[in-house]
């Protein structure tokens, strides 16, 4: 069991398990999106849309169909359809920090 306990602990990575989320500089319009209970609010950039984390959003909410500069930590979930084939990737802000309202 000792064995067992030593041989899973050295397959986790230092630091606990966690990976770094890298800190990025993002432009684009701010949106909210989708219908129902649930609405997101995402910057559309000119390649790629950023989810905004859900404690994030007072910070822009007020700055919907503007253009914004922020800054944040970007985690990317790489998401899967049911038989395995790739459906794209999901881009997500968190910790914002506003730089520019144009």
């Amino acid at each position: 069991m000792l064995i067992l306990l030593f041989c899973l602990a050295a397959l986790l990575p230092a630091g606990g398990g966690k990976e770094k989320e890298p800190v990025v500089q993002v432009t684009g319009k701010v949106r909210l999106i989708g219908t129902g209970t649930k609405p997101e609010l995402v910057i559309r950039g000119q390649d790629h849309e950023w989810y905004i984390d859900r404690e994030d959003r007072q910070k822009l909410m007020e700055l919907q169909h503007r253009t914004v500069t922020v800054e944040g930590n970007e985690s990317v979930m790489t998401l899967k359809l049911a038989n395995g084939m790739s459906a794209g990737e999901r881009r997500t802000l968190k910790n914002i920090k506003i730089i520019l309202v144009e």
